[in-house]
């Protein structure tokens, strides 16, 4: 009797486990229209339910694409928070959330408005999306969200010429060197498909309790950062990085323009 009492109490307690896949990238990169493509995908393939969190600044109007795909989606805003801190804050809580819906996959989206954003988390598939118009160095002005990437997804490949998409994604590998880098396109979906399959076997989760980031967050704790709007030395307080100013070298006359 004792016996059948505690499987009972453990049937009840028992968390049902789930896929947690990030989703990082600059602003407009496309990151919205290749979750979508993504869920497509997945639905194809007869996958469960999945879910998505958007976190983002001050505004979106992303949740309305995903409620007509009917994709259940929360949506938070940072505010005056840094977007990084903002997310670590609440990741917990939605893989709490995702868990209470019975998703088989939670998916989170956050914009890296700083480009040193790491919303990455150590064991959980991380995906960054970057675009080809955003210029051919971008990549290596990307920081941790790029470098510790499981994915790499690049969008907007087909507007730029392939001469351009072999150099971006040189530059991309250049600063990842171990990432599947994939094109996905966000119009047609093509490259989707090939993401879906590499995701659907990802790791099984029920909660996030001690997991680790990837990489540290941003770190500022300044006059600032509580609310101080006036400039100069006697208002700067807290943690501070200054930059060490020299006297300009002349330019050469290539970089002046003067040489013919």
């Amino acid at each position: 009797m004792t016996v059948f009492v505690r499987n009972i109490i453990l049937e009840t307690e028992r968390v049902e486990e789930m896929k947690l896949i990030t989703v990082s990238g600059p602003p407009s990169s496309g990151k919205t229209s290749v979750i979508l493509k993504l869920v497509y995908a997945l639905r194809e393939q007869g996958f469960g339910k999945i879910g998505v969190v958007k976190f983002d600044c001050l505004a979106s109007f992303d949740r309305i694409r995903y409620e007509e795909a009917g994709v259940p989606v929360v949506t938070g805003f940072s505010g005056k928070f840094c977007p990084d801190h903002f997310f670590i804050s609440n990741i917990e809580d939605a893989v709490k959330w995702g868990n209470s819906r019975g998703f088989d996959m939670l998916i989170t989206e956050s914009a890296g408005l700083c480009n040193r954003c790491s919303p990455h988390i150590q064991r959980i598939p991380a995906i960054c999306v970057i675009d080809n118009l955003s210029g051919i160095n971008t990549p290596r002005k990307i920081g941790p969200m790029l470098k510790f990437a499981d994915y790499v997804v690049i969008t907007k490949g087909d507007i730029v010429s392939q001469a351009e998409r072999e150099v971006f994604k040189f530059n991309v590998r250049q600063v990842n060197t171990r990432a599947r880098i994939l094109f996905v396109n966000g119009i047609t979906g093509q490259g989707a498909f090939m993401l879906s399959k590499y995701l659907k076997d990802s790791v099984d989760i029920t909660t996030l309790s001690d997991m680790r980031l990837r990489f540290t967050t941003p770190a500022s704790v300044c006059s600032y950062c509580t609310g101080e709007t006036r400039i100069g030395d006697e208002f700067q307080n807290g943690m501070m990085k200054k930059m060490e100013f020299h006297e300009a070298a002349p330019l050469s006359e290539t970089e002046s323009g003067e040489s013919r």
